[in-house]
């Protein structure tokens, strides 16, 4: 299987923030922001494994601050690792007020794809190689952050947690 580095499966996407995707306060709806997230993210997961995948799971998903009506949403999805056939994927997002010409960070969340076979069994996936330093520290982080995903889903017992246990354990 072939080997594949997180800039291979980058997709970044740009939408514009219309009346019909706003609240009462003009603001960009979070349900709105997370659907636009789900479709850069289920590109991103196709491009690194070329076959269909589905949403498995979403996950810190955080709101640092609004994006308002006429702003610019801008949605970068990257692969941030690859287990047996499921892929993390990291996806941060800005706002850009043209108006006023500056850009802000909005949310960033991970989310969980799993490739689907003819039979829409799961399948595996290739792996994933980091270049970046960043790309480093998300590859890391991802086993920890799959294992709490496990835990919380009851598909994993806290006790089976390796990494996680790493991390409170006093010794060297």
């Amino acid at each position: 299987m072939i080997v594949k580095k997180p800039s291979d499966s980058l997709v970044i996407m740009t939408e514009l923030v219309l009346p019909n995707d706003t609240n009462l306060f003009e603001n960009l709806m979070g349900g709105r922001l997370m659907y636009w997230m789900d479709i850069a993210a289920a590109i991103t997961a196709v491009k690194h494994c070329n076959v269909p995948c589905m949403t498995a799971s979403v996950d810190n998903l955080s709101f640092k601050n609004p994006i308002k009506l006429g702003n610019v949403v801008h949605i970068e999805a990257k692969i941030t690792r690859a287990f047996n056939t499921s892929m993390e994927i990291h996806l941060k997002v800005w706002g850009e007020d043209n108006l006023h010409q500056y850009s802000y960070e909005s949310n960033e969340a991970y989310f969980t794809y799993v490739a689907l076979d003819p039979n829409n069994k799961p399948r595996q996936v290739p792996p994933v190689i980091p270049e970046t330093e960043e790309e480093k520290l998300l590859f890391e982080g991802a086993l920890r952050r799959r294992q709490v995903r496990l835990i919380l889903g009851g598909k994993m017992k806290p006790d089976d947690a390796s990494e996680l246990k790493a991390l409170f354990s006093s010794q060297v």
